[in-house]
């Protein structure tokens, strides 16, 4: 999809899985598990999607996914093999190096969108974009460097030391401009500080959803995570964004929902009809 002077195209780095009720908060198992079945151990199936931007001299990623510095244990929790799915080869799959990266949009610095912004070097920790520059909220690097007790675990260190090292890091204050073309929304109802790309050419307006809308099912105005640790700050920045996008006719591409890869809104009621797009494809 061709948005101003950017070629816009999504991609998945890899597929794991989390528990079902954390994902849908306080909506009742015999109803989400009516549109997506849990497994075993009540885990249901997701990806981390990403966005690759082209264009104005630049290559741009929008998150990086889970990663692939994961032990044995991890694999099993997360039922993801990095040897399948991997950032690094999906990006190979647009004929794109990881040294080709000009910019990493780090929306937030949870593990499973900001995992491949590192990589194992046998068993060093290097940077998986060397030339990168890696965009930050700093109210997010505050929060991932002193987590509370109930999200901790979502901010692995390993994301993001080596980075910082290396000066990789510039970090933003607000909704400012900081690349050419590419605005951002903040909301803070998951994690503070967490980020929205929000790319317009006055025609086609595209809005990454990250876990604001993780899928599709996500547009039910009650259905918030559980991760999330302000759920009616995010019941708030969820009617806004979504009255938002229904009124101007945006594209919301989705972060975890592994059938689809973005949507248009319209207005049915009080509630949206969903209509689904492919990014290289076009509305279905």
């Amino acid at each position: 999809m061709r948005i101003g002077n950017y070629k816009v195209t999504s991609l998945v780095t890899s597929r794991f899985s989390l528990d079902g009720g954390s994902m849908f908060g306080i909506i009742p198992k015999s109803m989400w598990e009516k549109k997506i079945a849990p497994d075993d151990d009540n885990r249901i199936p997701l990806v981390t999607r990403s966005l690759l931007i082209r264009g104005n001299g630049k290559i741009i990623l929008v998150d990086t996914g889970n990663g692939d510095k994961w032990d044995s244990k991890m694999k099993a929790i997360l039922d993801t093999d990095p040897s399948v799915v991997n950032i690094q080869a999906s990006l190979g799959e647009l004929s794109v190096k990881p040294d080709e990266i000009t910019d990493v949009i780090c929306s937030h610095l949870h593990f499973d969108h900001a995992g491949g912004n590192t990589s194992l070097n046998g068993e060093t920790v290097i940077p998986t974009f060397p030339n990168a520059k890696y965009w930050l909220q700093k109210s997010n690097w505050d929060w991932a460097n002193s987590p509370t007790e109930k999200d901790k675990g979502s901010y692995r260190l390993e994301n993001w030391e080596v980075l910082a090292e290396n000066e990789m890091f510039t970090f933003l204050d607000g909704e400012e401009e900081f690349i050419a073309g590419i605005q951002i929304r903040i909301t803070h109802g998951h994690t503070p500080g967490q980020m929205h790309p929000l790319l317009s050419d006055g025609e086609t307006t595209l809005f990454f959803g990250n876990d604001l809308f993780p899928t599709q099912l996500h547009f039910r105005i009650p259905c918030i995570m559980a991760f999330d640790n302000k759920p009616l700050k995010t019941l708030e920045e969820k009617k806004s964004v979504l009255n938002q996008a229904a009124d101007e006719n945006w594209i919301i591409v989705l972060p975890h929902d592994g059938k689809t890869e973005a949507v248009r809104l319209k207005r049915d009621g009080d509630k949206y009809a969903i209509e689904q797009i492919e990014l290289d494809g076009g509305e279905q």
